[in-house]
């Protein structure tokens, strides 16, 4: 079996000043729970470790390099940028926490010259959730003294090119590590509403069906056998193909969900609020789908594909 490819992961997510405290709480790890987020164990939270330490409330770390450099702000001003680095998981596997301190070490050392050590105020290693990752703060400062994200973090050919620089800085020290994909998720991304309804939809329809594949095992290849896959069949085809268009958004929701949860403490309207619930659902609806199709029978599946096969040879025949 061919190896999975390991990447280096960079993203970056803009924030104004209001969720600060949110991501504070988050990153810091100063909630005693975290029923939001079932992947943290808080009980390897003391694995955690810092690069770089916070020496004072992040709202004030913002409020004093962007006073003491005399920017001008507007009420849209990006004040912060919440820096999100990690790897592959299979990049982790097998690694002592001193290789995994090397790697995050490594990847401040990178962000220091790409934004000045001046301007981080916070690079916090998660080692309590499901794959090692650092979150890494910083005021988008530039060096004449302007705040600016726009021009420290680009437009997306220059984030490309910030892909470029991070594979080559972290590929020296791990010669494993590919390039990673660009992504700068700085809004929800638009997922199409038809894609909500229509994992809403199979969902639905799931309950039903895995009862009926169920039965299968038990009966001869006969007629009930043939009208169970006359069910499942057309179901099984639309779950795959929708399977296949969340890919296109799975970067989007993974850092919605997986590594910025506490949703509601970190948004402030209420429409906000529900947008980032929708996806938080959606994310668990297709991990139940996924689920579904892992423990369809190998026979079924097999007899499925070659159903899909037969009516697209029909179709051929009859072009």
């Amino acid at each position: 079996m061919a190896q999975k490819a390991q990447h280096a992961i960079l993203r970056f997510a803009k924030h104004k000043a209001g969720p600060a405290g949110a991501l504070e709480a988050h990153h810091e790890r100063t909630k005693e729970q975290y029923a939001s987020n079932p992947d943290i164990d808080t009980s390897s939270s003391k694995d955690n470790f810092h690069i770089i330490q916070p020496t004072q409330k992040y709202r004030r770390e913002i409020d004093s390099r962007i006073r003491a450099a005399g920017c001008r702000t507007r009420k849209d001003s990006t004040m912060f940028v919440d820096t999100l680095i990690t790897a592959s998981p299979e990049f982790f596997t097998g690694r002592s926490r001193q290789e995994v301190q090397a790697y995050f070490t490594e990847a401040v050392a990178f962000m220091e010259k790409k934004v000045g050590r001046g301007n981080i105020f916070s690079a916090v290693v998660h080692m309590d959730e499901k794959t090692p990752h650092l979150h890494l703060c910083f005021t988008p400062i530039t060096e004449d003294g302007r705040l600016s994200a726009k021009e420290i973090l680009g437009n997306r050919a220059q984030l490309s090119q910030w892909q470029d620089e991070f594979h080559a800085h972290m590929k020296k020290a791990f010669p494993v590590l590919k390039r990673g994909e660009s992504a700068l998720v700085t809004r929800r991304k638009h997922i199409p509403t038809w894609l909500f309804k229509q994992s809403v939809d199979l969902t639905r329809q799931q309950q039903a069906i895995e009862k009926a594949v169920s039965e299968i095992g038990v009966l001869n290849a006969g007629k009930k056998r043939d009208e169970i896959l006359e069910m499942v069949g057309p179901y099984f085809s639309r779950l795959e193909k929708h399977l296949g268009q969340m890919k296109k958004y799975q970067a989007t929701i993974d850092y919605l969900t997986q590594e910025n949860e506490g949703l509601k403490e970190k948004v402030n309207s209420e429409k906000s609020i529900q947008k980032q619930m929708e996806v938080l659902m959606l994310k668990k609806e297709n991990e139940q789908l996924r689920r579904f199709v892992q423990r369809i029978p190998p026979e079924v599946r097999q007899a499925l594909k070659e159903q899909q096969q037969g009516q697209r040879r029909g179709k051929d025949r009859q072009r």
